[in-house]
């Protein structure tokens, strides 16, 4: 016989653990069916999450490349908008039939001040060196080096202005620079 503080655990087949289960759910404890449907719902919300934020990223990744294909479509809209005034002007000084030299003159210049105003508006900036300025070959093109009565690697004479956009060079000022003596 058994002693009866000590009772020995048999083990019982597959058919009578279910029984076994479904008394420790009367326990209070959860069930294996009960953790197994709790976790594939919890699986479902973490899946529909994930497949959210999935989604919320693709959104965000496409409306940024919308932006950026934007932005390279209409980069130069403001400074066109500022040069068909200096179109409208030279077409109407064209359409002039008796034009006398200085009614041309004053319509160069007038067109000239609405192309200064342009470049201004858009940050085209004007790179024009003094004669003896240190050669930047950051900004300046030398194309000749000539003898001159001034320091080696200054700028003789300028050749082209350059210009600036902003703090990009958009074209290097042509110059001549002084030869070492």
């Amino acid at each position: 016989m058994q002693d009866q503080e000590n009772p020995e655990v048999i083990p019982q087949p597959e058919s009578e653990a279910a029984p076994a289960a479904q008394a420790a759910s009367a326990n209070g404890e959860p069930g294996l069916e009960e953790q197994l449907s709790a976790t594939e719902a919890k699986l479902a919300e973490m899946h529909d999450a994930f497949m959210r934020a999935k989604a919320d990223a693709e959104n965000i990744r496409r409306r940024a490349q919308e932006d950026v294909s934007k932005a390279h479509k209409f980069a130069i809209e403001s400074f066109a908008e500022a040069m068909v005034p200096v179109r409208d002007s030279l077409e109407m000084a064209l359409k002039v039939e008796a034009p006398t030299v200085e009614s041309i003159k004053e319509g160069v210049e007038m067109t000239l001040k609405q192309l200064t105003a342009a470049f201004e508006k858009n940050r085209l900036v004007e790179v024009m060196p003094q004669q003896g300025d240190k050669l930047d070959p950051n900004k300046h093109q030398a194309v000749a080096v000539v003898p001159a009565d001034q320091e080696a690697n200054t700028v003789v004479s300028v050749l082209q202005k350059g210009y600036m956009i902003s703090d990009r060079l958009l074209r290097p000022a042509i110059v001549t620079a002084a030869q070492a003596k």
